[in-house]
C-alpha cells in the first residue's frame, strides 16, 4: 500500500525534483532505499498569504510494492455487437461512445454539427463576418461546447463516478499528464481538437460509427418505450437504447420532447455578464504584488456573494484568455470564455452570474417547462438588439455600470466581433442588474483592486447550464416514463462541466450494460 504525505515548497523550488524527494522522504520518515517509486500526486498554489507556497501531495511506493500501470482504456472490436445510439458528440457523447467500446457495445453517434476541424471555418465567420451557423458554432459540433470552454477539468462531482478514469482517458488520447496532478487541471482550447480527433478515430477503429451533419429531427415511442429515431427528416432508424447527450443549447430537442408528450421540467440556472480585466491586475491582486514571479501561473479567482436572497458568483474563470461569441441563432448574442494551454493572453475573464430558479422569474407559470428558457432567450435577444443587431455585445465599464452612466470609451477587448456602449442596467432585467451592482462592490472589498473602471462587462453570460431538465430514474438512468431513453449530461441537467458530463456519459452506458445483462438467459 502506497504512502501519501503533504509538503509545501516555494514556487522556485517546484522544478527541483531532488529537493522535493528529499523533503518528502523526511516528512514520511523514510530513506531513499525504503522506496521503489514515487510521484507528485497533486499540486496547488496557496496564495492565501505571503509567502506564496506550492502545496504538493507526494505518493511513495515501498520496496516490494509495484506502481499500477494498467492501461486506462482497453477497447475491443464491436463491429457486430449490440448497438447503442448516442445523440451528440460533446464530452458526454464521446465518453459514452468510448465506454460502450470498452463494454462490448457498438456506439452509433449522430452529431448535428461538423467535425472539429471543419467547425473552425464557421467559428471564423462568427468572429469576422458575424454570421451564425445554427448547426455549427461554438456550442454545436464535434467536442460540443467543451471544445471551446478551454478544457477546464475541475469538478466537485466526486460522488458521480470515477473522476480519475475520465482524466486518464484524456491523457491516453493526448493530454499532458500534468492534468492528473494539478488541483485545477486545464488542457487549452488549442490542444483539444487533436485530442477529440484521436477519440473519434479510436471509436471508428474499433467498429463504432460517428455521423456528422446529422440532426435528430424526430423520435418515436411505442408502449412507453423508445422505438425509432429520425435523422435529418429522413428514414426512421430503429433503436432500443438512446443516450440523449445534446448539450445545454439544443433548444429544439426540448421542444421536440415536449411536443411528443415526454416530461421535461424547468430548472434553476444562472445569467449575468462576462467580466474582463487585465491579467496582470489579477496576478497582482492574487499574488500580493508578486505578479512577475516566473514560477507562478496566471492567477485565477473564485468569488461568491448572497445578494437580496440570490447567489451571485464567478463562473468559468479564464486566466490569460479571451471572450468568445457563442450564439446558436443569428438573432441573439451569447458570451463565453476560454484560454489557450499556456494561458498567455493579456486578459483575464470570468462570468459573473446570478443564480435564479423558475419561481424567481417575472414570467413564472406553474408547470411551464420553458419559463427559464424563455427568460434566457429574452435576455439574449435584448442584448442582440442593444448591440446593434449584430454579434457585437453591449458593454460597460464596471464602475460606470454600478453608478449608472454610459461608458464613453473602452480599453481593448479580446471579444473579436466588438462591443457597443450601453447601459446594462437598462439592457438586463432588474432581477439580474440590481444584484450584479451590489455584488461588484462586495467583490471589490474581497479582492482589493477588482472593482475598477478598467474592467469591462460584456453581456450576456447566459449559457452557464441548461434551463431545462429531463427527469430520469436515479437507479436505471432511463427517463422516468420512457424505457430506453437516457437523458445525459449538461443538456439533461445532470452535469456542469466537461468531466461531470463525461462521467455521466460513462454512467449511462454502464446502466444500459447492466440492463442487458439482467435480460441475458442464465446458463
Amino acid at each position: 500500500m502506497s504512502v501519501l504525505i503533504q509538503i509545501s515548497i516555494l514556487p522556485r523550488q517546484q522544478e527541483d525534483e531532488g529537493y522535493i524527494l528529499d523533503l518528502g522522504l523526511e516528512k514520511a520518515k523514510l530513506r531513499n532505499n525504503d522506496i521503489s517509486d514515487w510521484r507528485i500526486r497533486k499540486r496547488s498554489v496557496d496564495a492565501r498569504r505571503e509567502p506564496i507556497k506550492i502545496n504538493l501531495q507526494i505518493e511513495f511506493w515501498l520496496q516490494g510494492e509495484q506502481r499500477d500501470y494498467t492501461p486506462p482504456f482497453v477497447p475491443i472490436n464491436v463491429s457486430e455487437a449490440p448497438e447503442i445510439c448516442i445523440i451528440g458528440a460533446g464530452p458526454a457523447g464521446l465518453y459514452a461512445a468510448l465506454r460502450a467500446i470498452e463494454a462490448g457495445f457498438k456506439p452509433i453517434v449522430f452529431e448535428r454539427g461538423k467535425d472539429v476541424r471543419s467547425r473552425r471555418f464557421d467559428l471564423a465567420k462568427i468572429n469576422k463576418e458575424q454570421l451564425v451557423n445554427s448547426e455549427s458554432n461554438y456550442c454545436f459540433g464535434e467536442g460540443g461546447a467543451g471544445t471551446y470552454s478551454d478544457g477546464k477539468l475541475y469538478t466537485r462531482s466526486k460522488k458521480r463516478g470515477n473522476v480519475l478514469k475520465a482524466m486518464e482517458w484524456f491523457v491516453h488520447f493526448g493530454a499532458d499528464e500534468n492534468i492528473l496532478v494539478e488541483a485545477h487541471p486545464h488542457i487549452g482550447t488549442n490542444k483539444l481538437p487533436k485530442i477529440i480527433t484521436a477519440m473519434r478515430e479510436e471509436i471508428l477503429k474499433n467498429g463504432g460509427e460517428v455521423h456528422f451533419n446529422s440532426k435528430l429531427t424526430d423520435i418515436k415511442f411505442k408502449d412507453s418505450a423508445l422505438e425509432a429515431i429520425q435523422i435529418n427528416q429522413k428514414d426512421w432508424l430503429p433503436f432500443n437504447d438512446l443516450i440523449l447527450a445534446t448539450g445545454h443549447s439544443a433548444r429544439d430537442i426540448f421542444y421536440l420532447l415536449h411536443d411528443k408528450k415526454v416530461k421535461i421540467e424547468a430548472k434553476p440556472f444562472a445569467i449575468g455578464v462576462r467580466v474582463e480585466h487585465q491579467q496582470e491586475l489579477i496576478d497582482r491582486i492574487q499574488y500580493h504584488g508578486d505578479d512577475e514571479n516566473p514560477y507562478l501561473p496566471p492567477a485565477s479567482y473564485a468569488l461568491v456573494e448572497q445578494v437580496d436572497g440570490l447567489g451571485v458568483y464567478s463562473f468559468c474563470m479564464c486566466p490569460g484568455g479571451i471572450i468568445a461569441p457563442c450564439a446558436t441563432e443569428q438573432e441573439e448574442v451569447v458570451t463565453n470564455g476560454w484560454s489557450p494551454s499556456k494561458r498567455n493572453n493579456p486578459y483575464a475573464n470570468s462570468g459573473v452570474v446570478v443564480s435564479v430558479s423558475p419561481k424567481d422569474l417575472p414570467n413564472y407559470k406553474e408547470g411551464d417547462p420553458f419559463v427559464c428558457l424563455d427568460f434566457q432567450k429574452l435576455v439574449e435577444r435584448k442584448c442582440w438588439e442593444a448591440g446593434g443587431k449584430t454579434q457585437r455585445v453591449p458593454a460597460q465599464r464596471m464602475i460606470d455600470f454600478v453608478e449608472g452612466r454610459l461608458s464613453s470609451n473602452f480599453p481593448k477587448t479580446s471579444y473579436q466581433p466588438g462591443i457597443v456602449s450601453a447601459d446594462l442596467n437598462e439592457v438586463l432585467p432588474d432581477l439580474i442588474a440590481s444584484r450584479l451592482n451590489k455584488a461588484f462592490i462586495s467583490f471589490g472589498k474581497k479582492m482589493k483592486g477588482y472593482y475598477t473602471n478598467n474592467a469591462v462587462l460584456h453581456a450576456p453570460e447566459s449559457r452557464t447550464s441548461s434551463p431545462v431538465s429531463i427527469p430520469r430514474n436515479p437507479e436505471t438512468l432511463e427517463h422516468i416514463e420512457i424505457a430506453g431513453l437516457y437523458p445525459c449530461g449538461e443538456g439533461a441537467g445532470y452535469a456542469g462541466g466537461i468531466i461531470s458530463a463525461a462521467i455521466d456519459g460513462i454512467n449511462c452506458v454502464d446502466a444500459i450494460v447492466s440492463k442487458h445483462r439482467k435480460k441475458e438467459p442464465k446458463s
